[in-house]
């Protein structure tokens, strides 16, 4: 173990990003997180959450690129659980850099969009959220458990045009066709590494890496297949390895008919990005604000 971290990732790290960079990443796994919210605009709005936050006293900073984004420095998940505002749905727990994802997407009303590994229903919310209820979303989870939470949470935010399928996304009918496909990939989460968890060395193997890279390729494949021909669908995941994420991409430009939409950094200002190696693509490094994420625009030629 090197820095808390398993040698094989940390040797990784340095190949991918060398000396200096990986220690800003070691850094940033090594930092407690600020507890962060999305205002949920389906039933409340940016300024009645801040009035309720200041009656309070419960101190909050606003964050650039999103006006229904929220940091909380003070206060734990916990205490927020315990506020009406969350009990009644009119604020979601979410990362920033999770809310990514959705705003590259920009979902608008009437689109017809499939959220391909849904649970626990952050982005599917949020996309229900930003297209005001008016696009029609579908969310695939497959497994029954966290199915239940997806629907619970939708359920809770009044996201009344999404329908949730307890399914594979990989075994999705190819008869299916969507405006707009927003894969959220399962990964190894070596973007979200605690290296105070003493399983870690158990838990975060090469084989999950593995493992991960294959099941992304797959359901890649598969929305590709279904994306409207002229459309753009989203690839992410909360890891800043380039197995799970560039080499992935650079993949599927070579076996399909592909291209990359390049994100404007500038949207995400604030935002500390690390170097990569697909020009267009983004990759947030992490720290006390931001988990490790990659995120991708892609278009159906």
């Amino acid at each position: 173990m090197i820095n808390n971290i398993p040698d094989f990732l940390y040797e990784r790290l340095l190949k991918q990003y060398g000396e200096k960079t990986t220690e800003s990443i070691l850094k940033g796994y090594s930092t407690k997180r600020y507890v962060t919210l999305r205002v949920n605009t389906l039933k409340s709005n940016t300024e009645q959450i801040k009035d309720i936050l200041n009656s309070l006293n419960i101190k909050y900073r606003e964050v650039i690129w999103s006006r229904e984004a929220l940091i909380l420095e003070e206060l734990d998940e916990t205490e927020i659980r315990k506020l009406s505002i969350y009990e009644n749905g009119e604020i979601y727990l979410q990362s920033l850099s999770s809310m990514l994802p959705a705003i590259v997407l920009n979902p608008k009303p009437d689109e017809n969009i499939l959220d391909m590994a849904a649970a626990p229903g952050g982005k599917t919310t949020q996309m229900a959220s930003m297209s005001q209820n008016k696009a029609l979303i579908t969310a695939c989870e497959k497994n029954k458990i966290r199915a239940e939470r997806l629907k619970y949470n939708i359920e809770k935010q009044g996201a009344s045009r999404v329908n949730v399928l307890i399914e594979d996304a990989r075994n999705l009918d190819n008869y299916f066709s969507f405006d707009k496909i927003l894969l959220d990939a399962p990964c190894s989460g070596s973007g979200t590494i605690n290296i105070n968890n003493e399983k870690l060395e158990k838990i975060f193997t090469e084989e999950l890496i593995n493992r991960s890279v294959k099941t992304q390729y797959e359901l890649l494949k598969k929305a590709i297949r279904i994306l409207k021909s002229g459309h753009e669908m989203v690839y992410s995941t909360c890891s800043i390895l380039e197995e799970e994420n560039e080499k992935n991409i650079e993949k599927i430009l070579k076996n399909s008919n592909i291209e990359i939409v390049p994100i404007d950094e500038k949207l995400f200002k604030g935002a500390n990005l690390l170097p990569t190696k697909l020009k267009g693509t983004i990759i947030v490094a992490p720290n006390e604000l931001y988990e490790g994420f990659f995120i991708a625009k892609l278009r159906k030629k």
